[in-house]
């Protein structure tokens, strides 16, 4: 892949990546980007029947294990409804294990099982790849750029949490 060049800004009182043109790149890059992320899982989601709901969960559970119902639901900001058809799909097919609450017996913890364990390593492996590689050939100061704006995209009542959330490891 060709060097990609990208024109800098001057100075930060020039602020020519504020322009509409420069606004409409990034919103473009984003679109392929995001299209280019997800093309190698949605082919292997294709395989079971599932679509990027399914990939949603399973990767917030891979990564919460003992995650509560009502704090994936809090994560992904989908309904009930939507987010029991995936659950109940993906308990059934034998890729997460609902458990109860040791302490309140009220809570439904999730936990993927071995197959799920195995499902979302092959769905994460070549986004990880696409982002390693990235990384690499962008740098380290491209690196915390790219960090520091994604960041920004969040929303401001919930950044401070999800960014303390990925930061834990």
């Amino acid at each position: 892949m060709a060097d990609v060049k990208f024109p800098e800004s001057k100075s930060r009182s020039n602020p020519l990546y504020l322009r509409e043109s420069e606004l409409r790149a990034g919103l473009e890059l984003l679109f392929f980007a995001y299209r280019d992320f997800t093309k190698d899982p949605d082919i292997i989601l294709e395989k079971y029947g599932f679509g990027r709901a399914h990939h949603r969960v399973i990767y917030f559970v891979g990564r919460n294990p003992g995650l509560p119902v009502a704090d994936l639901l809090k994560i992904l900001q989908i309904t009930k409804q939507s987010l029991s058809r995936v659950l109940k799909q993906l308990v059934e097919d034998g890729f997460i294990e609902q458990k109860t609450g040791s302490r309140d017996r009220r809570q439904r913890l999730l936990h993927l099982t071995e197959k799920g364990r195995a499902l979302e390593q092959e769905l994460s492996a070549p986004q990880q790849e696409r982002v390693a590689k990235a990384y690499r050939e962008a740098g380290p100061e491209a690196v915390a750029g790219y960090r520091k704006v994604l960041a920004q995209l969040l929303n401001d009542d919930q950044r401070d949490e999800i960014l303390s959330s990925i930061e834990r490891e």
